[in-house]
């Protein structure tokens, strides 16, 4: 018996809210969407894409708007979280589909929740990487974040603020700026505990000031570096920070839905050593009230951020295993 050929990674466009929206996709099957974080891309997604398509499913992994070669509206405000759900709405009709199963990563795991929540006629199930849900509410954000950096130091939320100020700090060097925060949040390179955080920036100083110098995570060659590294070089970073720059207007925008609970199907999967999973271990432990549909939460001993890029063995089995429950 011959063995099924492999299907190739086939690079489009389609028609969203954001203007074009780039995709990539491999396999046929239940539609699979796939939404990357900062600073990332579809390409974050580059070993779960072949998983997905062997086990069956037709894996679609987007460029968020603002980054890649998806539209980058220049507006500040476009980048709500409002505005982002309806482009991933967009891509599934544009893909001549009815629903999907989306899964997203640090962000991407945000506009996933919010887009299951806000469409459940479209979203069928949900899964989250690295960041847990937390349902819309609370105080304000920025008034949050203002007090978590506490004397001589800022928290990296409120520096990404400012229109311009981390762009100074980055687009002058994007290839060192992203390895360094890549390597900064990657179990094996991250900084040991009671050396400086690099969550935060020193006031008067840089987010860089506190990455590891010259070195790369395991998961990450030269030539994926390369990779991110041009996209950022072409496209510059303003629309990946506007996504910060509007958490006030989601909290805003999102005040119908406080307290809300997602209802549909759900995975987490969280790295122990990672900051998203560890601060908001309070969000893991109410996902009996938060996410009633949970079918499992899982938290990777061992494992940073970057989750499905330093552990794509273990997250493409765990992903499939769980996609496997959702076709009956």
């Amino acid at each position: 018996m011959q063995p099924e050929p492999t299907v190739e990674l086939r690079h489009r466009s389609v028609e969203a809210p954001a203007g074009r929206l780039h995709l990539v996709e491999q396999g046929a099957g239940p539609l699979v969407l796939l939404v990357h974080g900062f600073p990332e891309s579809w390409y974050s997604w580059r070993r779960q894409l072949p998983a997905l398509a062997a086990a069956g499913y037709r894996a679609v992994a987007i460029d968020v708007r603002g980054y890649g070669r998806s539209s980058k509206p220049a507006a500040t405000d476009a980048y709500r979280m409002l505005d982002l759900v309806e482009d991933n709405v967009a891509v599934v009709h544009a893909l001549a589909e009815e629903s999907a199963v989306v899964v997203g990563h640090d962000w991407g795991a945000g506009i996933a929740a919010a887009s299951a929540l806000l469409h459940p006629e479209v979203f069928r199930a949900v899964g989250l990487l690295s960041v847990p849900y937390a349902p819309p509410g609370g105080p304000r954000p920025t008034d949050v974040f203002d007090r978590i950096g506490g004397p001589g130091q800022e928290f990296y939320v409120s520096y990404f603020q400012e229109p311009g100020r981390a762009e100074a700090e980055i687009e002058p060097d994007v290839r060192g700026w992203l390895a360094g925060f890549y390597a900064a949040l990657s179990a094996g390179t991250m900084p040991a505990s009671g050396e400086p955080d690099p969550h935060f920036v020193a006031h008067g100083g840089r987010l860089r000031d506190r990455f590891p110098a010259d070195t790369l995570p395991a998961w990450l060659t030269e030539d994926d570096l390369d990779v991110y590294a041009g996209e950022f070089e072409r496209t510059g970073i303003t629309g990946a920070l506007n996504r910060y720059r509007n958490m006030d207007r989601d909290w805003e925008d999102l005040a119908p839905y406080r307290g809300a609970p997602i209802k549909q199907p759900s995975l987490f999967i969280g790295g122990a050593l990672d900051a998203s999973t560890t601060w908001m271990s309070d969000a893991i432990d109410a996902y009996p009230t938060t996410l009633p549909g949970l079918s499992a939460s899982h938290v990777l001993d061992g494992c940073g951020h970057w989750i499905q890029q330093e552990r794509p063995d273990e997250v493409n089995r765990l992903l499939t295993g769980w996609l496997a429950t959702l076709r009956g």
